[in-house]
């Protein structure tokens, strides 16, 4: 039942993981959804989707958002993830409900618009450069070394998850990771090269109210994301890092935010700290993927009663209360289950041992088997989840690294079949 007479409409895709959260999050606070997923009319039919939209398309599928809002009123329009993001930006403006400014949205999905006005505003970022994916190589190495340097990272405009995002050492790497790039992508696109930040790398999630970053939690990232590829594992909170490092992580992340724009909702953002300071990686107007919004938990002053990183969303988009509110104090960490190699998953095993390490919150395999496994930087999934609680970070890193020791994939090689005709 719908106690408060608000409808929240949810923005997704057939991969995310974030759904479902969010709608169990909705049930608790009495709010009806609908689900608005980019898949075409006759899909959506086969699967009972409620509203389908094409997110590519963004002028069609606001027509067709306000042509349902115009019979079931939205109090809000929430992206669930980074593809929705930009639409819900433009829906909510046509719906006159709050929101984030179209370009800001724009800005915070491409990473090349991001970097330009982060460069305006002076927020630390690395150095830079777009090129078209069909220049000719000798012209990007030449450019990359006289405005670049070596090592590099090569990423693609729009992907995330760490997809394409990947490290060149000298020019042959670069030459190397380029062709890489341009077989994922194809087409007459951009691709960015920037200059390669070391330190230790850390994310940040908060809400923006009227442009004001309210952290939430900061995460280290205790495996160190040095290359040739950047695929995260271990999310550990509350940091480890000094106090006033800490605070220079957030003083940033809100800088990068209003470079950006962004002034309502989540944020998720990625930093490097180094000895010269704290660096954006990227700010992104959404919340944390996959399924790692379990390691967050919030008291309201409301007995034993708890939020859910969703619930607060929601309580925000919705103008329901949110005051008071500070993080659970108990450590907390999420392992998303990297891909070894690429194959068929034909088994799993070690799950209840994994379990049973001392610690262990759950242990989530969302790989189906007998499905083909892509890992970085094509691939933009893992095998899973590992959660676990703990009364310190380093009880909580321990706990997920002796619990994913535990596991076992067993990945056979693809056969590929060729044909070869006689002549």
């Amino acid at each position: 039942m719908n106690e408060n007479g608000k409808r929240v409409l949810l923005l997704t895709t057939p991969q995310s993981y974030r759904a479902e959260p969010f709608l169990a999050a909705a049930n608790r606070l009495a709010l009806s959804v609908t689900v608005g997923v980019d898949l075409p009319d006759a899909l959506a039919e086969q699967w009972g989707v409620q509203l389908s939209l094409n997110f590519s398309e963004p002028d069609t599928a606001v027509s067709h958002i306000l042509e349902f809002a115009r019979e079931r009123p939205l109090a809000a329009v929430i992206p669930v993830d980074d593809a929705g993001s930009v639409l819900a930006a433009q829906a909510s403006q046509a719906l006159g409900l709050p929101h984030n400014n179209v370009a800001a949205a724009e800005a915070a999905r491409d990473k090349f618009q991001m970097r330009q006005m982060l460069a305006v505003a002076g927020v630390h970022s690395p150095r830079f450069k777009r090129f078209l994916l069909n220049v000719p190589l000798p012209d990007v190495t030449n450019q990359v070394q006289a405005e670049i340097g070596f090592p590099c990272v090569v990423k693609p405009l729009h992907l995330n998850g760490s997809r394409g995002v990947m490290r060149a050492n000298d020019a042959a790497e670069l030459a190397a990771v380029v062709a890489r790039l341009r077989a994922m992508l194809s087409g007459d696109g951009y691709f960015l090269v920037e200059s390669y930040l070391p330190g230790v790398e850390v994310a940040i999630e908060a809400v923006l109210e009227n442009g004001r970053l309210h952290p939430l939690a900061i995460f280290d990232k205790p495996d160190p994301l040095e290359g040739p590829f950047f695929e995260e594992t271990i999310y550990v909170t509350p940091s480890r890092l000094p106090d006033e490092v800490q605070q220079q992580i957030v003083e940033t992340a809100a800088a990068g935010a209003a470079a950006l724009g962004l002034q309502l909702g989540s944020v998720h953002a990625e930093l490097r700290v180094n000895e010269a300071g704290a660096w954006i990686v990227e700010v992104n107007g959404r919340s944390i993927g996959g399924l790692c919004s379990q390691t967050l938990r919030f008291d309201m002053g409301m007995g034993d009663s708890e939020l859910s990183l969703e619930e607060l969303i929601l309580r925000q988009a919705t103008g329901l209360p949110v005051s008071h509110l500070q993080r659970k104090q108990q450590a907390s960490g999420v392992m998303m289950i990297p891909i070894p190699h690429g194959g068929i998953l034909r088994g799993v095993s070690g799950v209840t041992e994994a379990q049973a390490v001392p610690g262990i919150d759950e242990v989530t395999i969302t790989a189906p088997l007998n499905n083909r496994l892509v890992p970085l930087p094509e691939g933009e999934s893992y095998l899973g989840f590992i959660f676990a609680t703990g009364a310190t970070p380093d009880l909580v890193e321990a706990a997920l690294r002796q619990a994913h020791a535990r596991l076992h994939f067993q990945i056979d090689e693809e056969i590929r079949l060729v044909m070869v005709e006689n002549r």
